[in-house]
This record gives C-alpha cells, structure tokens and sequence, in this order.
C-alpha cells in the first residue's frame, strides 16, 4: 500500500514512482483447511498504511430496485490522494451508498463511473480493502510493483483491488466465484495503480489472485492459482505466481495476457511458459530483500525441516516456491505470531544491536534515503537499507480471518483484528453474522487523538513501550497471552450459545454475537488503558517503581554502553590527549 501521490503522467515510470513514495506494504498469508489445527481456512493481512483511515467498518446488506447502478470510488491506498474524485487519505470513502460508516459528512466521493448493481448485496467488514463477508469469503492484500502504473480514467480505467475486492464481497460466497467476478471487471472496466496480490478463501478452499495494469491502457492483466490443500502461502508486496499453464485446472487468468505480453515485448512464445512475475514486473525492485526476507521467513517458521536459506542470487529466486506444507498444523494463535516477528532469534534481529538502542526497540523509521520497497526502481542503487520484518511501526490494522465451514456462516466467520502494529497489539474476535461492528473500532482519525478510539488506544501503549522496550514489551506480551488465550476458551462458550440460538431464532443469534462484540472489546480496551496507566508510573522517567519503592534505577546494559561514547567520558579531570 503507497499513500504519497506521484506524477500526473498517463503511465507513470518506475523511477518517478519511487520518488514520490516511501518504504511501505502489506503482508498476506492463506492457510488452508488441511493446514490448519481445526479445519478453518485462514486468511490475514497486516495494512501497513502510514496513518491512513484505520477504521474498520461494517458494511450492512442492501436491496436494490432493477435497473440500479453502484459507484465505483477512487482510493488514496492506490497512488495517493486525488482530490478531483474526493478521494483522500481521510477518509477513505464519503457516501451514503455503502451505510452509515461511511455517511460521514462532507464533500461526497466522487465516482470514477457505475457498474450494474445487482437485486441483493452481502454485509461485509471493510478497511483499506474488502475483509470478509456474511458467507464467509475472505480476502487478503499486498501491493506489488508493475511495469506500469497507470492513474485511474473514467471510461478506460476505473477499478482497483480495493473497490474489486469490495464488489466481490458484495456479490459472492466461494472463492472461485469471486476470482471469475474480478477478472471480468478488470477485463471490462480497466484496472489502474499498481499490481496487486489478494488471497481470496471460503470454507473449502484458497486461491490467490494477481493483477496488474495493462501497457493497453485500458483492461488490465490477471492471473489465479489455488494454493494446494494442506499449504500455506505468503505473499510481501511481490508477484508469487510463476509460470501460467493452460493446460492446469487449478489456475485462470485474462484472455488476453499472452496477446498483450508478446505485443508489448514482455514474452516470446518461445520461452515457454509465460512466467507472470517476469512478465509484469521488475522483480524486487531497488530493496533487495525488502519482500523475499518475509517471505523466508514465514517459510522458515512454519517449515523448518525445508532448510530455506535467506539468501538468493536476485529478486526473480525460485529458491521459495509458491506455497508450502507446514511440518505441523498452524492455529489462529500460530498466524497470529507470524504477523508479530522481528526476526527474533536470527542474524537479522531487529532488537539487537545499536540501531535496537539499549532496550531492544525494533522499529526503524524510513526516510528520503531508503529503498521504495515494492516500487522503486531496481537501476538505483541503495547507500544501506534495514531490514524488513513482518511487524512495522506503521502498520494501521492487521487481522488474521477465519473461515469454518461446520458451522452456519454467521457464526463460522471470524475476524481476529489486532490495530496498530501486530507486535504490540491485542486481536479481538468479530463474528460476520452481526449488526454492527463496536464504534470505537468503527472511529479513528489519525489527526486527532481521541480515547473513544479503540486504534488509538492501542497506538498509544505501543508508542509509549518504545521509551523502555525490553521491559514494557514483556507486560504488553503477557497481557495479550491471558487476553488472547481467555478469548479462545470464553468463544467456545458463546458460539455454543449462539449456535442454540440460529437454530430457533437467527436474529436473535445476530443480536447475542453483536453484544459480545461490544462487550469484549470494552472490557478489552479498559484492559490497555489499565496496563498504559500502570506502565506510565511503572517506568516514569527511566526509573522503576514498584513494591513500594519509587525511582529505582534502571540505567543502561552494559554491552550497549561499550558502543557509546561512555567509555572515554569524564573520569578523572584530565582533559583528553589531542583536546
């Protein structure tokens, strides 16, 4: 996801890109039934957005008279803000067409065009992107780069993933069905803005589904694979798909993809097989290693007998295929750690060494001198770079969506959202089948510091932990275990209730789910404010209070010191040699 707008031009070169934009994406990962310790399907997604909209929405069903059209918006998530269309970084969308989350107040987004509308759409959650519907069809994002980025142009090019991942969730209830949607939109109304990769699941089953704009200039390129049962895929702001078979029955993709690569000079036919990644794209880009190190290290985690190295000989590796058998079975909780990883434990630790500071911070902050990540120009090259993690700083909301087809939909979808940076974050339960979504979820302007706002509460834990991480992390981390763990066991509870109540009366169900929602998260958030103001006069000042004794200190460890200026610091009265 890029929010800085860049250059005005038709199609926009990859070096204007990258100078218009700052080191930011996403990361996804599909985990199939057979892969999974109780038979969900899992689909996540860390929106590493920089102080975007960080609301997260729920989005009612709606019945619509013959002959209705539905709008299709322009996003900032795209290529930045474009105030012809109303289309900011805040808020996302103003309309009342898609319910009161939206209806906000204000200049009114204006639309890029109008498809059909169909008699009847889904209720979904909707953040940046589509999230997850009543029927329990689920998507992912990550952004990816592509050989050209064209801006949106009513009548040519008026779809991005954002708005085709919404419509699919308006309209569809199985993963095929929605990637047979999207790829008939893009073919008929255009897609612009950068490629994209969206896992999209059901119940049953996991595809992922890749786009990127076509050198046409109208209709755009597509291709869809199913992620074998009993795997898992990630993808990090880089094409995953490799070669395009036609002859396989697990794989679609746009008429006229090998038309269009030939006649522009991205494929020959005597190559072979069309090789998506190659064709649409430059590779990684001029970060090395800012998509294939997560990539790694998801793979490594989840199946460590595979021997993945970390190093490649370039961005185009095959070293990491497109999906992989865990050595065991991966729960909610399992994903959940995936998404807050640092690379703790490996050569690229970000909470060791000086950079980390002398409390193990393991964020850094990008600037004018880093890599683009998924859209700069490979031909430039970098003075040094950091590494990139899985968690950010700058990620706005992260969830991790599970779909159980055993049960009845609205109580088989669940949404785990965790705002703010995964690492630092607690993820609260949200079934589909509710009447709404809790509004300090639903509010939040980053602007403006509000304590009604659930991301805000947990945004500013995190942010007050970087003073002493070491320390605070480990409270943080211990509240989200009893927290998380109490979910778990208090959900198997509720959802028996639930299930006794669809049997009779699904509305009720509907209602029961819904309180629980609002309930939990309350109790949830008075829990961080707890923890925060606790934290605050814990360690205020540097110092530790606690048992009764106040302004104990702390100081720093010794290895760190050694790197400082400390060692040759005033010791005796002597001035230095040489001063």
């Amino acid at each position: 996801m890029n929010k800085r707008r860049p250059s005005t031009a038709l199609l926009l070169p990859l070096l204007l890109l990258f100078l218009a934009t700052a080191g930011e994406g996403c990361t996804t990962i599909l985990v199939t039934k057979g892969a999974t310790t109780d038979g969900s399907v899992m689909v996540s997604h860390s929106d590493d957005n920089d102080l975007m909209d960080q609301r997260i929405l729920y989005i009612p069903a709606r019945k619509f008279a013959p002959g209705a059209m539905r709008s299709v918006y322009c996003t900032a998530a795209a290529m930045g803000e474009f105030p012809q269309y109303n289309a900011f970084v805040y808020p996302r969308m103003v309309t009342a067409e898609r319910g009161p989350g939206y209806d906000t107040g204000g200049p009114l987004s204006v639309p890029l065009g109008r498809i059909p509308q169909v008699a009847e759409t889904y209720a979904y959650f909707d953040g940046s992107y589509g999230i997850m519907n009543e029927h329990q069809l689920m998507f992912g994002e990550c952004t990816d780069g592509a050989k050209v980025s064209p801006e949106p142009e009513p009548g040519k090019r008026i779809l991005y993933s954002a708005e085709l991942s919404r419509i699919a969730l308006e309209r569809c209830r199985t993963a095929r069905e929605a990637i047979r949607l999207i790829g008939e939109l893009i073919e008929t109304y255009g897609l612009y803005g950068t490629g994209e990769t969206l896992p999209v699941a059901d119940t049953e089953e996991g595809w992922v589904i890749e786009m990127a704009p076509s050198p046409e200039g109208t209709g755009g390129l597509w291709v869809a694979k199913k992620v074998p049962d009993g795997e898992i895929f990630v993808a990090a702001n880089q094409f995953r798909i490799r070669e395009v078979d036609p002859d396989d029955p697990d794989m679609m993709y746009s008429k006229n993809l090998h038309e269009v690569a030939q006649k522009h000079g991205w494929w020959k036919p005597e190559e072979g097989k069309l090789d998506w990644l190659k064709t649409v794209s430059l590779g990684e880009y001029n970060h090395p290693y800012y998509s294939l190190r997560r990539v790694w290290r998801v793979f490594s985690l989840v199946a460590p007998s595979k021997n993945f190295s970390p190093w490649v000989e370039d961005g185009y590796t095959r070293e990491y295929p497109f999906s992989v058998k865990p050595d065991r079975k991966l729960s909610v909780r399992d994903v959940m750690r995936l998404h807050r990883d640092h690379y703790e434990g490996t050569e690229f630790d970000l909470t060791q060494g000086v950079a980390a500071g002398p409390f193990g911070y393991p964020d850094r902050f990008y600037g004018p001198y880093d890599g683009a990540g998924d859209v700069g120009d490979p031909s430039r090259k970098l003075d040094g770079a950091w590494e990139r993690p899985l968690s950010v700083t700058y990620c706005g909301y992260v969830f991790v969506n599970q779909a159980r087809g055993w049960l009845p939909a609205p109580i088989g979808g669940r949404m785990w959202l965790g705002l703010d940076k995964p690492s630092d974050t607690v993820f609260l339960p949200f079934h589909v089948g509710v009447n709404g979504l809790p509004r300090s979820v639903e509010v939040c302007d980053t602007t403006k510091f509000s304590r009604e706002s659930a991301w805000w509460t947990i945004n500013f834990l995190a942010n007050y932990a970087g003073l002493k991480y070491s320390y605070m992390h480990k409270e943080i981390a211990a509240l989200q275990e009893q927290l998380e763990t109490a979910f778990l066991a208090n959900l198997e509870i509720v959802e028996r209730k639930a299930l006794d109540l669809h049997r009779t009366d699904p509305a009720k169900a509907r209602k029961f789910l819904t309180d629980f929602g609002e309930r939990n998260t309350a109790e949830t958030l008075a829990k961080w404010w707890d923890l925060a103001e606790e934290l605050i006069v814990k360690y205020n000042d540097g110092l530790l209070t606690e048992g009764g004794r106040i302004g104990q200190p702390l100081g720093y460890p010794r290895e760190w010191l050694e790197t400082t200026s400390w060692p040759s610091g005033p010791t005796t009265y002597e001035q230095p040699k040489g001063k």
